[in-house]
């Protein structure tokens, strides 16, 4: 991709995606959570939520039940490959200090997306999630930790105004904010991945995919 991510852009299309997939994704979490202790179908499940970002890049609310589809357990063995891979080499990475461990990281980071939603294979994966993120690496990183430090400067605001003087029911009142805060939050964080994966591959934002659907309207 020779277009470059605009962050602040980036960060305003992961909301609305977010937005779009926000009931789906509480939903398909939960689902996640109370089978994740079956075996085989929770390698088919994780396998599933890897790919949250090319789901909720096709700009429609998800289908929470997507997660059982048996598709996602025909590789699950080279789908272990991929993930030792890049553990592996990651790690490598650290062990040479924290900018190459965390370059690789982005680099792959969308390796585990594209194994499942263009069926490659660990090594082709590898490689178009590196060629991808080429030239983006620290745009994507800004979005994301941007984000983050956004969240996290709100959350101890919060903290801290309810914590003054220790009174109980108001910790109790600010705990609560920051879990409600925490369930608005996530889906952004996933809709912000998921529109760096849709410019990445498409080079398009969620707008200007749904403008020509209402100009066809």
């Amino acid at each position: 991709m020779d277009k470059k991510l605009n962050i602040i852009a980036t960060i305003k299309d992961g909301i609305a995606i977010g937005l779009v997939n926000f009931l789906s994704l509480i939903l398909v979490t939960v689902l996640y959570l109370l089978t994740i202790w079956i075996p085989y179908l929770n390698v088919g499940t994780t396998i599933a939520m890897s790919s949250l970002p090319a789901e909720m890049a096709k700009g429609k609310a998800i289908n929470p039940l997507f997660i059982f589809e048996a598709k996602y357990r025909k590789n699950m063995g080279e789908f272990f490959i991929l993930m030792a891979l890049m553990s592996g080499a990651i790690g490598v990475g650290f062990m040479f200090g924290i900018i190459p461990g965390l370059v690789i990281s982005i680099a792959w980071n969308f390796a585990a997306v594209l194994f499942v939603d263009k069926d490659m294979s660990a090594l082709d994966a590898l490689r178009e999630s590196n060629r991808l993120t080429y030239g983006n690496k620290w745009r994507i990183f800004g979005s994301e930790f941007l984000a983050g430090l956004a969240i996290g400067i709100v959350v101890a605001i919060i903290a801290g105004l309810f914590g003054i003087g220790n009174i109980g029911w108001l910790e109790t009142i600010g705990a609560i904010i920051n879990v409600i805060l925490i369930i608005f939050v996530v889906p952004a964080l996933y809709g912000i991945e998921a529109s760096i994966y849709r410019q990445l591959t498409t080079g398009k934002f969620l707008e200007e995919e749904e403008a020509p659907a209402k100009e066809a309207e």
